[in-house]
């Protein structure tokens, strides 16, 4: 069955024949015969199961890239889709028309990587087919193929890739496959990928030969606002990566604390100290590893401020912490040096077509620094503003799963290229690690800690999931939404439960009626454990809900407010991930 996650396939370990001097048509024509007799032997619905599931019911326009024999084609016309094949063998084409005369299809003489002949239609397709194609594409080749066809589809449109594994006959020049190449090249122009199929013995009956479907999309808004991100991720010109920067910061931040942005109009807006915060996290570990972020590897932001920071950790620079001392003085200058940059620099250079800003930014005025700093959203509000369209905000929450793969791959191009100027080489991996976000680690000890003081002095610690009343040999603290599927230690979040129905619910999502019937326990143990506790405490409690969960803006929420956005969070996981629920313990 297909698997929504990542197939890291390994290719097979053969040697690669020589990429130049290979004919890879001329095979084709002159044994048209016997291609079109092989592949005409077979049903598309035989061949191709593994893809039928996600191929859109309604028609559209098709690609169909190394055409062969007309097998897929024809099925895809008597469905009723609009259909160009491109062949290059001129015999195989000749007779495949032959074959399949029919109206919606249209025949090419075009090959890889160029499809110059395609490029000059100016047509978009609802879905680009390729069958049994990409293993006569040489690696070289392979970057330039996969851009060439990710421009030929529409926004919302779909690729699907037959990969062969197998040995390599000794009549036709091949080259190993594998899906995560494909996934990679794929990202590297936008596409993201949907599923990679197991692999299948071959319907032929050849020995040692399976075959596996890849499936990438161009993910479309409806708005118009995903093409517009992914030109100004792969086309717009950057003179340093300031602009992907901000992208990607704005990107965490509709992922992550959506929350906190505030509509205004066709708008919203963010906390510009909250994007220069994401934008100190990001920029620290490419500061601390000279890694060049501009042709001239200067950085213009860069302060002492900001060098003062290298004792904390990224996941230290967070809403909702706080800060004394000389550190709290560095941040204090470090934010207000980003979010003057980000104001100045990218965010007016990242324009329309029209030279218009997408995201107009305004610095603010930060009150003065002193001995403490606490990043709660009032600060992070008074550097100002970032006003961010709202068909792109709705396509950052939507999409930034798939936005911000594709802006690390870029900036990982860009600090490469400055890096080579300079006459330095890098390797990606090495860029790669400093660009990786680096989440928080596992952490319950605080809330262990105070579930623990609270049976120490006699107060009663129920298990949420069961009721039950907990002694502290079998006291455990369970992330409401799994850690597993969202890494997520807000206090809102850690809950007392017993060790069986922590080990049953595990990396599980709670059922809806089960986290219903959980609520009173949850609203009491929020209301004393955390409102109840001392005023840090409260506090981190507020900031991170507000912060990280949909709570409304037009009054202070209460405990009802937080669970109904408790549970809408859960949804939203749910959708995302696709995990099973968990339904409780039975009593």
């Amino acid at each position: 069955m297909p698997t929504r996650a990542t197939l890291r396939g390994v290719s097979e370990d053969r040697p690669r024949p020589p990429s130049r001097g290979w004919d890879t048509v001329t095979p084709y024509h002159r044994g048209f015969r016997e291609f079109t007799a092989a592949y005409e032997a077979f049903g598309f619905e035989q061949i191709h199961a593994g893809a039928l599931p996600f191929i859109p019911d309604k028609p559209g326009l098709l690609l169909d890239v190394g055409a062969g024999s007309g097998r897929d084609a024809a099925w895809f016309a008597k469905r009723g889709w609009e259909v160009v094949a491109v062949e290059p063998a001129a015999a195989l084409r000749q007779e495949a028309a032959r074959l399949h005369p029919a109206p919606l299809i249209r025949w090419v003489d075009d090959r890889l990587p160029a499809l110059a002949q395609l490029h000059r239609l100016g047509i978009g397709f609802d879905l680009v087919w390729l069958s049994g194609v990409w293993q006569h594409m040489p690696p070289e080749d392979r970057p330039r193929a996969m851009r060439k066809l990710a421009t030929l589809l529409r926004p919302g449109g779909r690729m699907v890739l037959t990969l062969r594994h197998g040995p390599t006959p000794e009549d036709r020049p091949m080259w190993p496959v594998d899906a995560s190449e494909v996934e990679r090249l794929g990202l590297d122009h936008g596409l993201a990928l949907r599923v990679a199929t197991e692999r299948v013995e071959d319907r032929q009956g050849r020995r040692d030969l399976r075959w596996q479907t890849v499936i990438l999309d161009l993910p479309d808004d409806g708005a118009g606002a995903l093409p517009l991100l992914r030109g100004v991720i792969l086309r717009q010109e950057k003179a340093a990566t300031y602009k992907l920067a901000l992208l990607r910061c704005l990107a965490r931040i509709a992922d992550a604390s959506p929350n906190v942005a505030r509509e205004a109009g066709d708008d919203v807006l963010l906390p510009l100290g909250l994007v220069a915060l994401l934008w100190i996290r990001m920029f620290k570990p490419l500061v601390e590893q000279a890694l060049p972020q501009r042709p001239d590897e200067r950085l213009g932001f860069v302060k002492d401020a900001f060098r003062a920071l290298r004792p904390l950790s990224p996941q230290e620079l967070r809403p909702g912490a706080r800060f004394a001392g000389d550190l709290a003085l560095a941040l204090h200058r470090a934010l207000g040096d980003a979010a003057r940059l980000i104001a100045t620099m990218p965010a007016r250079h990242l324009t329309y077509a029209d030279d218009r800003p997408v995201f107009p930014t305004e610095y603010g005025r930060p009150p003065r620094a002193g001995e403490t700093i606490a990043l709660e959203q009032e600060f992070l509000w008074s550097f100002g503003t970032v006003r961010v369209p709202l068909g792109i905000w709705q396509a950052l929450r939507r999409m930034a799963a798939w936005i911000e793969p594709m802006l690390v791959a870029e900036w990982v191009r860009l600090t490469q290229l400055y890096a080579e100027r300079a006459g330095r080489r890098l390797a990606a991996d090495t860029v790669l690690r400093a660009l990786q976000w680096q989440e928080p680690e596992r952490d319950t000890l605080l809330v262990r800690d105070l579930a623990a003081r609270r049976l120490a002095a006699g107060q009663r610690v129920d298990c949420v999931w069961t009721g039950q009343a907990l002694r502290p040999s079998g006291l455990q603290i369970d992330h409401c939404l799994p850690w597993s599927a969202w890494a997520c230690n807000d206090l809102w979040n850690l809950l007392p439960a017993s060790r069986e129905a922590n080990q049953r619910k595990s990396g599980l999502i709670v059922a809806p009626a089960t986290l219903a019937e959980a609520k009173p326990r949850i609203l009491a143990w929020w209301e004393a454990a955390y409102l109840g506790a001392e005023p840090g405490i409260r506090a981190r409690f507020a900031e991170e809900a507000r912060t990280t969960l949909p709570l409304p803006q037009d009054r202070e929420p209460a405990l009802d407010d937080l669970f109904a956005a408790l549970d809408f969070r859960r949804l939203r996981l749910r959708q995302e991930t696709q995990l099973p629920e968990w339904a409780g313990v039975s009593r």
